[in-house]
């Protein structure tokens, strides 16, 4: 009888516990976060390195290409196939730049089977410091992804918290 009563009670709290998982992706449709660091260097050569794809595979070491599809003037609207690795898998996805304002803002949309992804980047001026804030918003292609992606909004912030420090050393080396 109490072998049949704890049966019971762990079905019930495991039951529970996939109704929450499940409804995750039904209550929370997007995950944002912000993460943001100060450079030591003025915002112009911020801004000049952050658009420097050389120096972009150093700091962002995942990347394995990055080729332009359709380049606008202005660079607003123009797009890229990149092509990245994550845990020894390939994923492509699409880049678009939609929003771009010299020394103080580019924002890109990421566009893969799996989610859609929107950084914007915002550059502030304070002498010869540049802050850079990243606000980001994740939205999932799948239901299962969507339930999973909210349980890992910290992970997500600490990978953008580490890729911007990586590009921080690399552009206050030069």
């Amino acid at each position: 009888m109490r072998n049949m009563k704890a049966v019971k009670i762990v079905l019930g709290v495991v039951t529970t516990l996939i109704i929450v998982f499940l409804l995750t992706g039904l209550i929370v449709t997007d995950v944002k976060y912000t993460a943001e660091i100060e450079i030591e260097k003025p915002i112009e050569k911020v801004f000049e390195d952050f658009q420097n794809v050389e120096l972009m595979k150093k700091w962002l070491p995942e990347i394995k290409s990055i080729e332009p599809i359709e380049v606008k003037e202005g660079v607003i609207g123009s797009t890229y196939k990149m092509v990245v690795t994550n845990q020894g898998q390939e994923i492509v996805m699409i880049e678009k730049i939609t929003d771009f304002v010299q020394n103080k803002k580019m924002t890109f949309q990421f566009d893969s089977d799996q989610m859609i992804k929107i950084d914007d980047y915002n550059f502030i001026a304070n002498g010869n410091t540049t802050k850079m804030v990243q606000n980001c918003t994740v939205n999932s292609k799948s239901y299962i992804m969507g339930c999973l992606f909210p349980y890992f909004k910290g992970s997500l912030k600490d990978l953008s918290l580490s890729y911007m420090n990586r590009f921080k050393k690399e552009v206050e080396k030069n």
